[in-house]
């Protein structure tokens, strides 16, 4: 009869310990400040080319992304950030400018927007592009503090008027050109096939606003680099005038670019 007292009031003890735990725990949850939510950024990789957007186009704004840690808010609030210049090879004012940094009502979402001017950016395909950057590190204000490690807190914006490979990634999220299409990479590549792609607007509308949708409008964003989903459009309408394009203008090609691969695929093979 003593060994079960003793049981029961070790078990007693037990039962008010763990009481005494959740009731701690819940008093602490209740007292956290969520007042002063963390802030991060989330794109590892920002960058952006003039290059295959049409000649009128002089300005671009690029939205940096950031997430926040906490709760949402019915207001816009402001995200507070500063210009690392010592990690920055661009002049505020000449080569860009900075919006409105905000996180977005109701939302976990917010951008810092960086408007980038055209006819500041120096280089050519033949002298080199000059490929500016900005360093931008997310700083503490009355609404939000940087949070996570420090890799989350600073990003490095890189823009400039190259034709660069466009971000086609595959399922390991690698960086993809489809050389079975296109053959080995090359900026012509990219312009002619962009300039061919907008021509398709004047052929089939409605398939390329569909197109518009799905790939982005200079072709931005395709899945595994393969658009699949229209390929019977790509080699009808596109990779046979790049294909023809390439043969019938060989010497200006050269003369212009004289790296250029002859190595496009003949869509009638495909």
């Amino acid at each position: 009869m003593k060994i079960k007292n003793i049981i029961n009031r070790t078990m007693l003890a037990a039962l008010l310990l763990l009481a005494t735990i959740f009731v701690s725990c819940d008093d602490n949850y209740m007292k956290f400040d969520l007042s002063n939510s963390g802030i991060y950024f989330t794109k590892d990789t920002l960058n952006y080319s003039f290059g295959v957007t049409h000649t009128d186009t002089l300005t671009y704004t690029y939205k940096i992304p950031v997430q926040v840690m906490g709760t949402v808010s019915s207001e816009k609030r402001p995200i507070g950030y500063c210009i690392d210049s010592d990690s920055t090879f661009a002049e505020e004012g000449v080569h860009f400018t900075i919006g409105e940094a905000c996180v977005l009502p109701d939302s976990i979402m917010g951008y810092i927007p960086v408007t980038i001017y055209r006819n500041k950016l120096e280089g050519t395909y033949a002298t080199g592009y000059t490929q500016y950057k900005l360093c931008i590190r997310l700083a503490q204000n009355d609404y939000f503090t940087p949070t996570l490690d420090s890799l989350h807190q600073v990003r490095v914006f890189r823009f400039d008027n190259s034709v660069s490979q466009p971000e086609w990634y595959n399922a390991h999220g690698e960086k993809v050109w489809q050389t079975k299409y296109l053959g080995v990479w090359h900026p012509l590549k990219f312009i002619k096939m962009v300039e061919f792609f907008h021509a398709v607007k004047d052929i089939q509308p409605e398939t390329y606003k569909a197109m518009v949708k799905l790939y982005g409008e200079n072709l931005e964003h395709i899945e595994f680099g393969d658009p699949y989903q229209y390929r019977t459009v790509f080699i009808k309408y596109i990779y046979t005038r790049m294909y023809n394009y390439f043969n019938d203008n060989r010497d200006y090609i050269l003369s212009e670019f004289p790296d250029f691969p002859f190595d496009f695929p003949d869509p009638k093979n495909i």
